[in-house]
């Protein structure tokens, strides 16, 4: 916990260069030359902040926590709280593919003076990321159309000596619109990679099957690039989306109504869904693909209309922010929220832990020694009185279970009466007749 006395001269500090938490920077931002998150830092070297304790801690924590994310699968939502007392980060790990639009909403408690900053980073290695998009937010949303199937991370970092809750939700949807008109009961009947002429090549696209000379529609504002015959699409259509890299690909129309070179809105008629080319034999269907310059990608994600809601949050609440303890004869902490990921520790029963956030039935819990994981939320209570202790020798009480690396709180006398509220390694986390917390080492 910071001194008082330290922390005012801070926070005067920041009130009079004008960006402590007491004040938000506006409405989402995608960063241009430099993201907000990285404009605050510079303001707080600037101020000479970065050398003092606090200010170095908060630099340090948003490129550590990088490399330090946990893993979730999205849709994902979590509810967590950060303190001011501590320096906080939340940093999050996650698959999305090329073609989702991502997006990404923070509300908060306070919404005022409790700025937070959002970056969403590439990962391309281990020890590399790219910062791809950045948000100082008051309550807006990151959205954000992936252009490499990877691994993305979250960062989500407060400013200093801001405390609020917060609820993040990330869902992944289309970044183009569907390209047949819902008037024709449009279903996605054969998926890319599909063996076609007896396993002699693979499915190149998607076929959407709809009623005869339903519209086929422009799935994005853009150009008609070509609008020609071929033996294999029949009466076919290719047109740019506007800002894009790649190119869509109509084919099998009964019809065509685009103009070569014609400028199209989404939604735009480009032709009628037929069965020309090699589909004669077929159901009426488009053949929907999208072209790089590195040859033919699976559309389907660019296009899939089923969006997957997040998991309602049914952990309690109540323990955010708060130390805990396991209850348990067996506890596990795993990499992420899912009971067939691989487990971080085994847990003891009685372990403390610090709760930071909750989803679905989980929570993302710290431990003692910093390594962070997901819990059970049914595992996990708070860390009341387990039972009462009377100290027969003097004792040091730590503010951490390591007496090495740990700085001695106070001195506690024999005959002093303890309560254990809970343990770790060779460590009782206890509270004293004054109610002071701490760690003393099992005798």
């Amino acid at each position: 916990m910071m001194k008082p006395k330290y922390a005012y001269y801070l926070l005067l500090a920041l009130s009079l260069l004008n960006f402590s938490c007491s004040k938000t920077t506006g409405p989402l931002a995608i960063f241009n030359k430099m993201s907000p998150h990285d404009a605050y830092g510079q303001r707080l070297k600037d101020a000479g902040l970065d050398k003092t304790a606090m200010g170095s801690a908060w630099l340090q924590k948003g490129q550590t926590s990088i490399t330090n994310a946990l893993n979730i699968s999205v849709p994902y939502k979590e509810t967590g709280y950060f303190s001011a007392e501590k320096i906080p980060s939340a940093t999050l790990r996650f698959d999305a593919k090329r073609g989702q639009k991502l997006h990404i909403t923070l509300s908060k408690k306070p919404q005022f003076n409790f700025a937070i900053y959002m970056d969403l980073w590439q990962e391309n290695s281990s020890t590399e990321q790219k910062l791809i998009a950045s948000a100082d937010t008051t309550g807006a949303t990151l959205d954000h159309e992936v252009k490499q199937t990877g691994k993305y991370i979250l960062r989500m970092q407060p400013e200093l000596l801001c405390s609020g809750e917060y609820t993040l939700t990330i869902t992944a949807g289309p970044s183009l619109n569907f390209p047949v008109s819902s008037t024709g009961k449009p279903n996605i009947g054969s998926f890319w990679g599909d063996g076609r002429d007896n396993g002699g090549r693979k499915h190149e696209g998607i076929d959407i099957f709809a009623t005869k000379r339903t519209p086929a529609i422009a799935a994005a504002d853009g150009v008609v690039t070509s609008v020609s015959t071929n033996e294999l699409g029949g009466l076919v259509v290719f047109m740019r989306p506007n800002d894009r890299d790649y190119t869509l690909y109509y084919a099998h129309l009964d019809q065509q109504l685009a103009q070569n070179g014609q400028t199209v809105r989404t939604g735009d008629t480009l032709g009628l869904v037929g069965n020309t080319g090699n589909a004669r034999t077929t159901p009426p269907h488009l053949h929907f693909g999208i072209y790089t310059n590195g040859g033919a990608i699976d559309p389907y994600p660019f296009v899939k209309r089923t969006v997957q809601s997040q998991k309602s949050i049914t952990a309690s609440l109540q323990l955010l922010n708060a130390t805990a303890r396991t209850t348990g004869k067996t506890n596990r902490l795993y990499i992420e929220p899912n009971n067939e990921a691989p487990i971080r520790q085994s847990l003891p029963i009685s372990t403390a832990l610090t709760i930071e956030a909750a989803t679905d039935g989980w929570y993302k819990a710290t431990l003692p020694s910093g390594a962070q994981g997901f819990i059970k939320s049914s595992t996990v209570t708070v860390a009341g009185t387990l039972r009462n202790l009377t100290l027969k020798q003097q004792q040091a009480l730590y503010d951490a279970p390591d007496s090495l690396n740990a700085s001695r709180k106070s001195l506690l006398n024999a005959g002093e009466k303890l309560n254990i509220k809970g343990s770790f390694g060779n460590y009782y986390l206890v509270t004293d007749a004054q109610d002071n917390t701490g760690w003393i080492k099992v005798r």
